[in-house]
């Protein structure tokens, strides 16, 4: 049988054991495991994480297939978090996976004790759902990252990170901090999110790609915001490269933040 040894090898050799048996010992829940959320699930347990909690309650769909990493012909009428899951201990099957197939929302909000975990990711798509995550994770002392919208958007060096109220150009954020305006509650501190200030319109069979100071564009992004302050979510066109930086951004801050802690202690 394999052992941990060999397969943290690498890591090993950047960080050191001790980081390591810090990075095992965390606890991290994970809600969204689609186009983004997947990926970064991947990037945790590659990296030595060892107990993660992921939350959806979708299936996988043929349309998943172009973006999400346990999406596949195989898998298409699966639940996501137990085709993940199983996906995951082949990784490494010493990982304690816990598999939620349920909804985060202000009704299920209790459910999950988010102040037991040392990190919480957001990898949501529901607006409604969203703020509802945000607003109670930074009501607890658990560490928080947050992904933004990951559609409409092609250039990959435009992927960044910045604090939730300094992120530009995104529609989702937009629109967070909007109903966070209208609604009077306010996240209780800061926390970073990952985000690309691109946004392309859904070109369909278009045969050129625009610049994204069109006009187009900028439609493109007022739909995308129409899209989610509606009931029914709006469908945009993503891609793989796009959804898995995003979701490799996410873990990799959860494991520089683990290792700014290790190192300051």
């Amino acid at each position: 049988m394999i052992s941990e040894k060999e397969i943290f090898a690498r890591a090993e050799l950047l960080m050191g054991s001790d980081y390591m048996e810090a990075v095992a010992r965390q606890r991290v829940i994970l809600f969204g495991v689609g186009g983004v959320g997947s990926w970064c699930a991947e990037g945790l347990i590659r990296s030595g994480i060892r107990h993660l909690t992921i939350v959806d309650s979708d299936r996988v769909s043929a349309s998943n297939i172009n973006r999400q990493l346990i999406a596949t012909t195989k898998t298409v009428g699966r639940v996501k978090v137990q085709a993940l899951k199983e996906h995951l201990l082949e990784i490494n099957p010493e990982t304690e996976i816990i598999d939620k197939q349920e909804i985060f929302s202000a009704e299920t909000a209790e459910m999950f004790e988010l102040d037991s975990y040392d990190y919480i990711i957001d990898a949501i798509d529901s607006l409604e759902n969203k703020a509802q995550l945000i607003l109670r994770a930074c009501a607890t002392k658990t560490v928080f990252f947050s992904s933004m919208g990951a559609a409409l958007k092609m250039d990959p060096s435009r992927v960044s990170v910045a604090e939730f109220w300094d992120v530009k150009g995104c529609p989702l954020g937009r629109a967070l901090r909007q109903k966070f305006k209208s609604q009077k509650q306010f996240p209780k501190h800061k926390f970073k999110c990952v985000f690309s200030d691109e946004l392309l319109p859904n070109l369909g069979d278009k045969e050129l790609l625009v610049e994204d100071n069109t006009e187009n564009v900028k439609n493109s992004a007022q739909d995308a915001l129409q899209g989610f302050r509606s009931p029914k979510a709006q469908t945009n066109g993503s891609l793989a490269h796009i959804t898995a930086i995003f979701g490799f951004t996410l873990s990799g801050l959860v494991l520089k933040d683990i290792a700014n802690r290790f190192q300051n202690k």
